[in-house]
């Protein structure tokens, strides 16, 4: 940074790219005109709650370098206004700017490592990428800015409406979910044998389509972890549809290393869009035991399956039913699953627990 005439650091650092600077502007909306403290001070808050909020959105101290906007400013008026009116605690206001900044950066480097970068090849021989970088975004930005906040939206409408049906107010934080991890097996040995091209197009591929299947079934994607993908349903019905959907569109893909699914129901405590507690973890461990392109359950996702009527609790109780209801001349009951109990184990940390090996029911009369 260089220092102006009144000795402020001034954003036109000889080492800096032009061009990123230029970038920096147009996505910005502004220029670089404050420190960080004078935009502390012209957003009315102190230096210490400014860097909180900064840090939590996941930026990194700059010192008192002349690097802010008026954009920066108007950020940190807004989140201490919400503090100030009653509306947010302070360490609540420092989580929005955590679960948003976190949010948002990952989408932030999606778009420039996958999206931008192929938009950005030079379309004629000689040309650079920078110079075509700019028009690109400058076409892009609005239209990907409408498209984010349609989606923000669209989003908390469907979470605020999950929350209202909540039975009372514990069950906002603490509720009973069907939580699953899905992973690929073999993964880290594939690490080992393919290019980082191939194994980044397979990961990529996965995530798609156990996003897309998530949704489309009813599902919540939390989170992927490259190899395995973390999802939550309201019933466990629909976690266990998921799952063996999963497996069977796995199954018919040749490129893709074989699938095991853990999932657990119970109380589960969300936080910033992702889930904790006992029943995660569990899940997270019945994954780890589960044989390959299978899914393994504990005992209160079978019991209820068992108890909404989408699985017998055994193939003994199932045929007592249909002969029962032969009998009165009605139709037999249907059920989309099977449970299978597995040995009981223990498992580190969790005791011992007793899996349910799922799987979808073949009518017997077929």
């Amino acid at each position: 940074m260089t220092v102006d005439d009144r000795g402020e650091p001034h954003a036109t650092d000889p080492g800096e790219d032009p061009l990123a600077l230029r970038l920096e502007q147009l996505i910005l909306g502004a220029e670089r005109r404050y420190t960080p403290f004078q935009a502390a001070r012209s957003a009315g808050v102190s230096m210490e709650l400014a860097s909180r909020f900064w840090r939590a959105m996941g930026f990194a101290d700059i010192g008192q370098a002349k690097a802010l906007t008026e954009a920066d400013v108007l950020a940190l008026r807004r989140l201490a206004g919400l503090v100030e009116a009653g509306l947010l605690s302070e360490a609540m206001a420092v989580q929005v700017a955590r679960s948003t900044g976190q949010t948002t950066a990952r989408l932030a480097e999606w778009q420039i490592d996958s999206f931008l970068e192929g938009l950005t090849e030079p379309p004629e021989p000689g040309m650079t990428r920078t110079e075509v970088t700019y028009p690109i975004v400058e076409l892009l930005l609005p239209e990907l800015q409408e498209f984010l906040v349609y989606v923000w939206r669209r989003q908390l409408a469907a979470s605020a409406g999950r929350v209202v049906q909540a039975a009372d107010d514990e069950e906002m934080v603490d509720r009973r979910l069907a939580v699953a991890f899905a992973d690929l097996v073999g993964f880290t040995r594939l690490t080992r044998r393919m290019e980082e091209e191939e194994l980044g197009e397979l990961v990529e591929a996965f995530e798609t389509t156990a996003a897309d299947l998530v949704a489309a079934r009813g599902g919540r994607l939390i989170k992927t972890l490259g190899d395995e993908v973390l999802y939550a349903a309201d019933d466990a019905g629909t976690a266990a549809e998921i799952a063996l959907r999963l497996i069977e569109t796995m199954g018919h893909d040749e490129t893709m290393p074989e699938l095991r699914v853990g999932m657990a129901f119970g109380t589960v405590t969300t936080r910033m869009g992702d889930v904790f507690g006992t029943t995660v973890n569990l899940a997270s461990r019945l994954t780890s035991i589960a044989p390959r392109d299978a899914v393994l359950v504990d005992s209160a996702f079978a019991e209820e399956l068992v108890r909404t009527g989408d699985a017998p609790s055994s193939e003994a109780e199932a045929a007592e039913a249909a002969a029962a209801a032969e009998k009165e001349g009605e139709e037999p009951p249907t059920y989309r699953f099977a449970l299978r109990p597995m040995w009981q184990r223990p498992v580190r940390g969790l005791g011992v627990v007793e899996p349910w090996l799922l799987s979808r029911r073949e009518d017997p009369a077929e």
